[in-house]
């Protein structure tokens, strides 16, 4: 695959504009830290040579100076929110992402529990957390927040919240999802750092939009596409257009906010600390692409993407024709079309040819394979096998699967399942050749080219299973469907 993107790069010159804001300060910087700290898929979609685990490299450089503290918010406990990439809850999410900190020697100073009322779970959530030695935090909703500054600012707002204590000169705010109040809390340390004579200072680490690169660039417009589902909208920061005569690129939730964050900023720090939205930004992404062509290009790809994922909610009932509307009029904006995706025509035509369901992939020699769906296998499952054959050099008729180990699996399948064919899905493919792979050489190379699947491309005719998507994820497949059902 073509990189777009100098990950050494990235890491160094990212380091270095942290630490310059850093002594900004007095080597105390509360740095709200935005999107996934791990698996950050997206941004090695948009921009080939991204690592999905950079941020959490990153933080690595900083491992003695750095401690970090997780927000989630307590409504979100109670209504047990999910995690539509992991199929988690966000406090399960939460307690995952400590332990993966914990693993690499990053210290946790603790968890703000957010808009705290009494719900019901956040016990049970403190309780895990102390078996972790983790401590929690509550804070209570603070009445005219954020506009009553008055308030906020006196020992009935922030002086009356916990105060969570943290010893490094970097301290990261993060969390699970959206609206966990990292910069609530990163404002009420602040308040309770320089009331005790620390000049803390504020941060804010986005990896998208990104700030210097074009409103309309594909990479901007596709992290645009991505929260469509929350109206985020990009635009052209106005505050730094008539402070600097500089067009840089955030979006509107910032925007919006930012007089408020300013006077609060402001009250904190006793001067004016920033003249813009962007001006709290760190994001040196820009500097980092060596091919804005191949940029451009995967931004126009995940675009697409993003279309295909949502009409397929849409069909599922869990997202709207808002929605569409808004990708379909990104798309518009970019000049590309969902025929622009290379892999769909195929599967189509494949489809409409056999009249049953087809999955396509397209190699990286651009070789397309197809798989349909059979008595024996779904059309995922054969797509599997007969992409693995072509990577290992295998003759397309020889088999793959023991027939002795199939007749054991339909016989449990005929027993314990609702439908009507038994056919093995994709997990169930993959498991049964993992068992022939003991006494077959052959199965044994074919699944020595799982780790060439990653990144590839596919599309399927029709919405496949969430376990056989969530396969696909795993194994690094890149798949769209088309908005039908498996009838």
């Amino acid at each position: 695959m073509e990189v777009a993107f100098d990950h050494v790069k990235y890491l160094k010159i990212q380091k270095e504009k942290i630490e310059e804001r850093i002594k900004r300060f007095d080597n105390k910087l509360y740095l709200e830290f935005g999107g996934k700290l791990f698996d950050d898929m997206h941004a090695s979609r948009v921009l080939p040579g991204f690592k999905p685990d950079a941020k959490i490299e990153l933080l690595k450089q900083f491992k003695n100076d750095l401690e970090v503290i997780f927000c989630i918010n307590a409504n979100d406990i109670e209504k047990n929110k999910i995690r539509a990439d992991y199929g988690i809850s966000y406090d399960q999410d939460l307690l995952r992402l400590i332990e993966k900190m914990q693993k690499m020697d990053i210290l946790v100073s603790g968890v703000a529990i957010n808009m705290y009322t009494g719900q019901k779970g956040v016990e049970k959530l403190e309780k895990s957390l102390q078996k972790k030695n983790i401590k929690s935090y509550l804070f209570e909703p603070i009445a005219g927040y954020p506009n009553d500054i008055e308030k906020i600012f006196s020992k009935e707002g922030f002086g009356k919240n916990p105060y969570i204590k943290t010893t490094k000169k970097l301290v990261v705010v993060t969390a699970p999802g959206p609206n966990s109040g990292k910069l609530a809390t990163c404002l009420s340390q602040m308040y309770n750092e320089n009331q005790n004579g620390v000049r803390a200072g504020y941060a804010k680490y986005e990896t998208f939009p990104v700030w210097n690169m074009g409103l309309l660039h594909p990479v901007n417009v596709a992290y645009e596409a991505s929260t469509a589902d929350l109206g985020d909208i990009n635009m052209i920061d106005p505050f730094h257009m008539q402070e600097y005569n500089i067009e840089a690129v955030n979006y509107n939730r910032d925007i919006s906010t930012f007089p408020i964050l300013k006077n609060m900023l402001n009250s904190i720090m006793g001067e004016n600390i920033y003249n813009s939205p962007t001006d709290m930004g760190v994001n040196m992404i820009k500097g980092c692409i060596v091919n804005d062509e191949i940029a451009k290009e995967a931004g126009c790809q995940e675009v697409i993407r993003r279309y295909y994922n949502t009409i397929c909610d849409m069909k599922k009932g869990v997202s709207t024709q808002e929605v569409v509307d808004r990708i379909n009029g990104l798309m518009t904006k970019l000049n590309i079309n969902k025929e622009d995706r290379s892999i769909v025509k195929p599967a189509i035509c494949k489809s409409e040819e056999k009249k049953t369901n087809i999955v396509a992939i397209q190699l990286k020699n651009r070789k397309v394979i197809t798989g349909k769906e059979s008595k024996l296998l779904s059309a995922s499952s054969a797509m599997l096998i007969n992409t693995l054959k072509e990577l290992a050099g295998l003759p397309d008729e020889e088999y793959l699967l023991s027939p002795e180990v199939l007749e054991g699996i339909f016989k449990t399948k005929q027993k314990i399942s609702y439908r009507k064919n038994y056919y093995l899905n994709i997990q169930e493919v993959l498991i049964t050749l993992s068992i022939c792979s003991s006494n077959n050489r052959s199965v044994e190379k074919a699944m020595e080219e799982l780790e060439n699947l990653k990144e590839l491309e596919a599309h399927s005719s029709y919405i496949v299973t969430s376990e056989e998507n969530n396969v696909m994820k795993n194994l690094g497949i890149r798949l769209t469907c088309e908005p039908k059902f498996d009838n």
